[in-house]
């Protein structure tokens, strides 16, 4: 269940707030069941209470079990008047703006909590190390009790690393480094261990594809991975198709979720139908059971407490917003995350890229004339119609693309400042910001591809092999 305070469900839609009634719901007729303390059981009555109330104010109807709100009108909108809301699940990314999806706004809906200048100032002390630019420039722009991680730190109290990849395509494209660049920096910075979890069993169940070409991309997309510089000592990579037959343990924190977990919960949290496959409706439980370090007793010597940090794009919090919920009633401690905005497509930030159309993305297997062509023929443009318009109003930041793509892998913060102010003032014109995009992107793809050419078969079944982890324990 999202982490709600009393006073924030008035920011939830009636279709969010069904979802926590049915949660809470669900919550008290288990701590009933295991006979729980009265104050706990009491403090859970409670809330189901005053999220019961919050969904009838917010509907007109009182709530009911199985059937969520369907024709409403939210209370201070009239007809035609309320906003559209952007889209964002594990699978979908909609949105109306050209900025893109309006991030404030998904913190609220969400429940999670900003990552301000005082966090990053505190991750900068603790570290000893100056924050990443995704940090300073609000890539990774939210999380969930990320100083719980900074506290557990400071008190020499182990955590580990946890993040994946559904792999869809054989290739991976630039936007799929962005949470590998930011979690090899926190593995670095705080030394700790890392589990990597390629979902080859997800794509199989919503893709048009076999087994056997997921797990192909699986293997190959691996090799992407381990090219961005990870310490083979403190990471281990599995796909779920390889390991869930080798680790009991893994398996049994699996059907531990699927039990705290009711099929009207995953249709309200996930948005699944009565007409979609067992696999999907069970596959959460999959993705939630890499947050508790049992699942993995070879890596961290069979202890059961050690916290788990989450960096990860927005998108995937669904997935560990329904496993907070269950860690406490099965006994481990709550993941932690870090969220990190949509990487656009070339032809604007209304969506996110896709692997399976070339021309919306870079992809790591790119030629240097192929990037540069990419750019120059599909990058979505801030700029004005005509060079005079240019010079005399300047460019939009906020919606041309090869800007937002430097701010993502221009490091110097300095020279993306000069860049911003001279586009914005119409001294740069469009087609020399597409130049200076393609300056950055073909070296740093051709970098990769030089390290990825290096990883050979027998790296792949070393990362992929089960056994201890560096790390202080």
């Amino acid at each position: 269940m999202a982490d709600v305070q009393n006073d924030g469900f008035c920011s939830l839609s009636p279709l969010q707030l069904f979802e926590e009634v049915t949660a809470q719901g669900e919550k008290v007729r288990s701590l009933k069941a295991e006979k729980a303390p009265k104050d706990e059981i009491d403090a859970a009555v409670k809330l189901l209470l005053s999220l019961k109330l919050s969904y009838k104010a917010a509907t007109g109807q009182e709530y009911k079990a199985g059937s969520p709100p369907s024709d409403f009108t939210p209370v201070g909108n009239g007809p035609g008047s309320a906003e559209e809301e952007d889209v964002v699940d594990p699978w979908t990314v909609q949105t109306s703006n050209e900025k893109g999806v309006d991030y404030d706004k998904l913190i609220v809906r969400f429940g999670s909590s900003k990552i301000d200048k005082d966090l990053i100032n505190r991750i900068e002390r603790v570290t000893g190390h100056k924050p990443h630019h995704f940090l300073r420039r609000g890539i990774f722009f939210s999380h969930r009790d990320m100083h719980q991680i900074l506290d557990s730190y400071e008190n020499k109290k182990p955590f580990y690393l946890y993040t994946g990849r559904g792999p869809s395509s054989e290739a991976m494209h630039v936007g799929h480094l962005i949470p590998f660049i930011f979690t090899k920096w926190l593995q670095e910075v705080f030394n700790v261990p890392l589990v990597i979890q390629l979902t080859d069993d997800e794509k199989y169940l919503w893709k048009d594809l076999t087994i056997e070409k997921t797990y192909q991309y699986a293997v190959e997309n691996i090799k992407d991975i381990i090219a961005c510089g990870f310490d083979i000592n403190k990471t281990f990579i599995f796909s779920d198709f390889s390991y869930l037959g080798m680790s009991p343990e893994f398996y049994k924190n699996i059907v531990k979720v699927q039990k705290h977990v009711t099929f009207n919960q995953v249709k309200g949290i996930f948005g699944f139908t009565d007409s979609d496959c067992i696999g999907k409706i069970s596959f959460p439980a999959i993705q939630a059971a890499p947050s508790f370090s049992s699942s993995f007793p070879q890596l961290f010597n069979n202890k059961k407490d050690i916290q788990c940090l989450i960096p990860c794009a927005i998108d995937q919090d669904p997935y560990f917003r329904m496993t907070r919920d269950v860690a406490p009633r099965i006994g481990y401690p709550k993941p932690a995350l870090l969220h990190s905005v949509f990487f656009p497509a070339l032809q604007g930030a209304q969506t996110k890229m896709s692997a399976s159309d070339p021309n919306t993305s870079i992809f790591l297997t790119d030629t240097p004339k192929q990037i540069k062509t990419k750019i120059n023929k599909h990058a979505f443009s801030g700029g004005k119609d005509t060079v005079e318009e240019h010079r005399k109003y300047g460019g939009n930041c906020d919606v041309d693309v090869s800007y937002m793509y430097l701010t993502f892998f221009l490091e110097d913060d300095d020279k993306l400042e000069k860049i911003k102010q001279a586009y914005s003032s119409g001294a740069l014109l469009t087609g020399e910001l597409k130049k200076l995009l393609i300056e950055t992107l073909q070296p740093l793809v051709a970098a990769h591809q030089q390290k990825r050419k290096q990883i050979t078969d027998e790296m792949v079944k070393e990362f992929m092999t089960p056994r201890k982890l560096a790390f202080d324990d």
